[in-house]
């Protein structure tokens, strides 16, 4: 357990030499990605979306592609297609970019409806499927989905179903004022990817998850657990709640989280940490309140007594 909160602060340290300042963040994504789950970044351009991505990436050593998505991207571009051979005299099947470990599906909003479900196949079964064959996707098989505010110009709503796909969703938020020195200073940012060696292997991931699934949920933690989610479909506060997909996602990352601190039980605090990246992008309010409030709502009027 020990090994996993070392691994956890060498990640967040390494990872800090290009997205400084957001080793909360850090730690979110790759609880989520302990977890088999993907992950969705919105915010606004140019915060270090696509710096968070392809970080990850080189840090846990997975094989990785890139996916800008626009309004004229079709499905083939993302899954392949189907090429006349010449010399052969037949067809033969070009895999697509979503043929990698860890897929960065950048600016996906801005991609159609059409595009956009492209991924949902992928994203759920781990294969796609091509003139009526399924094939298998690499694994492990990671996304991270980057997308822009809705309110700006030229962006498609994700639906329900492409939403609950995402294990977590984050903000990264503009850096603080020291941060931002730095990065301006060049002594963080892009400039310094070349410098992050991996310290994972591939052949380590089953190992991993397999750990993460070992640590210890008690009764009255799951009971809390079980609080939390049947508040949220109090139809006097959520018009949809979380389905039980979404409560054994909770589940699941809090145990993570408490692996990357190196313990093998789950603790309230846990829970508490992961709860609104988990739940956010899976919840909608009666009324007109903000995804912030509306978790902060949930998390104050549930009782933690017993849990501990």
């Amino acid at each position: 357990m020990t090994a996993i909160a070392a691994l956890t602060e060498q990640l967040m340290q390494q990872g800090g030499l290009v997205v400084a300042g957001k080793s909360e963040k850090i730690r979110l994504i790759w609880v989520a990605l302990l977890c088999g789950g993907h992950v969705l970044l919105e915010d606004l351009p140019g915060v270090g979306k696509t710096s968070m991505a392809q970080t990850m990436g080189r840090l846990l050593g997975l094989d990785y592609q890139r996916i800008q998505f626009t309004a004229d991207l079709l499905p083939s571009d993302v899954v392949g297609a189907q090429i006349f051979d010449r010399e052969q005299q037949d067809f033969r099947f070009h895999r697509g970019p979503v043929f990698t470990q860890l897929l960065l599906a950048d600016e996906l909003n801005r991609a159609t409806p059409k595009a956009q479900s492209a991924l949902l196949e992928a994203m759920e079964e781990q294969q796609v499927s091509v003139d009526g064959k399924t094939l298998a996707l690499p694994k492990p098989f990671f996304v991270i989905a980057t997308q822009n505010p809705q309110s700006q110009s030229g962006t498609y709503p994700l639906p329900e179903s492409q939403l609950d796909r995402f294990f977590i969703r984050l903000s990264l938020g503009y850096p603080n004022e020291a941060v931002e020195k730095d990065l301006l200073m060049g002594k963080v940012g892009r400039l310094r990817m070349d410098d992050l060696q991996p310290i994972l292997q591939q052949a380590d991931w089953p190992d991993l998850f397999e750990r993460v699934r070992q640590v210890e949920l008690s009764g009255p933690v799951l009971d809390y657990i079980m609080r939390l989610v049947q508040k949220t479909r109090d139809p006097a506060v959520c018009t949809v709640g979380l389905s039980p997909r979404a409560s054994q996602s909770v589940a699941l990352a809090a145990r993570a989280y408490a692996l990357t601190f190196g313990r093998d039980y789950v603790v309230p605090d846990d829970v508490q940490a992961i709860f609104p990246a988990v739940a956010g992008h899976r919840l909608k309010a009666l009324r007109s309140l903000s995804s912030e409030s509306l978790l902060s709502l949930i998390l104050d009027s549930v009782d933690v007594v017993g849990a501990t």
